[in-house]
């Protein structure tokens, strides 16, 4: 196999950090302050993920991934989750037409989830059914729908977001559906200096529509970019501890984790860090991961995949909390 010029790689390494500029540049014109949010959900586009961003309401939630699909020349659609939402309004449905020649006939009504970029509206004010729909799309990039399988098409991405669950009318979304998200984003109430910005640019005369900077083939480029960059073995074998150390029936867990965390972190958190630091390294000018990045993503990478025992709930104990716990047990 002939290796890849050197000036090839150079001229798609500038291409890619070019691009991931202007995304967040235009991204920053319609979502004020939260930087370190706006570059994760990027990052999780760019490595072919899907993001939970939970949040208060009032916080901008809706409003950062509007302005994602503002910047983006793809097919954008947005579900709203209620309690009465039905599978159905997610997938699609079949119509009875009359034919041409005077019969009838089913034609299959795509969904909303057929669409490149989908925002999953407080998606844990819906039932479990129905937010169970989303799990083989989000998964296998498909749904199957009446006996027949189609192929969503790509670049595909959910973004989902929810209220805090200990607000009313919300049901928690279970841990096979918490797992097929590549990472879980968490809004915090703004700085004073950000809310004064906020203020001051949504209560003047509203600025023109925002043009979009990207379309589906650089993304495509982009997503296929980051899976070629290399990461040293002994960084792998990082991840792979930290892993470990989630796990409560592993020996490398801290005895202060082990009575509050019930099941760890699965093998596709440490796959989610690792495609997350690959997409950090080439948004920051480097064919190269780097510990950094997997000590800076490793939070939202693994938070919402541990899954807490009575103890754990009752003790207050964040999830963040024992990730790094488990991040210093697993680099050692």
């Amino acid at each position: 196999m002939t290796p890849t010029p050197v000036s090839e790689l150079e001229a798609r390494l500038a291409a890619f950090h070019e691009r991931a500029q202007r995304l967040s540049a235009e991204l920053a014109h319609t979502f004020l302050g939260q930087a370190e949010v706006t570059e994760l959900l990027l990052l999780t586009l760019l490595a072919d993920g899907h993001a939970l961003i939970e949040g208060a309401p009032g916080l901008g939630k809706t409003t950062l991934v509007k302005g994602l699909a503002a910047a983006l020349d793809l097919s954008f659609q947005r579900i709203q989750f209620t309690p009465d939402l039905m599978p159905a309004d997610i997938l699609g449905t079949r119509i009875l037409e009359e034919t041409a020649g005077g019969g009838h006939a089913f034609r299959f009504e795509p969904g909303p989830i057929f669409a490149n970029l989908v925002l999953a509206d407080e998606v844990n004010r819906a039932t479990p059914r129905t937010q169970s729909a989303m799990l083989e799309a989000m998964q296998e990039g498909q749904v199957t729908a009446f006996g027949e399988t189609r192929i969503l098409q790509q670049p595909f991405c959910v973004v989902a977001t929810q209220n805090p669950i200990e607000m009313e009318g919300t049901y928690p979304l279970p841990e096979a559906q918490l797992d097929r998200f590549l990472c879980k984003l968490e809004l915090r109430p703004p700085g004073e200096r950000d809310l004064i910005a906020i203020l001051e640019a949504t209560t003047r005369t509203r600025s023109p529509a925002r043009r979009a900077v990207l379309g589906s083939r650089d993304i495509l480029e982009m997503r296929a970019l980051v899976r070629e960059v290399p990461i040293a073995s002994e960084l792998l074998r990082c991840v792979a501890r930290l892993v470990q150390a989630t796990d409560p029936a592993n020996p490398l867990s801290s005895e202060r984790l082990k009575p509050l965390v019930r099941y760890g972190s699965s093998p596709r958190g440490g796959q989610a860090l690792v495609l997350l630091a690959k997409a950090r390294a080439l948004v920051n000018g480097r064919p190269w991961v780097t510990e950094e990045d997997l000590e800076l993503l490793c939070l939202p990478a693994l938070r919402h995949r541990l899954v807490l025992s009575y103890e754990g709930e009752a003790s207050g104990v964040p999830p963040d909390e024992l990730v790094r716990e488990a991040w210093l047990r697993g680099s050692t």
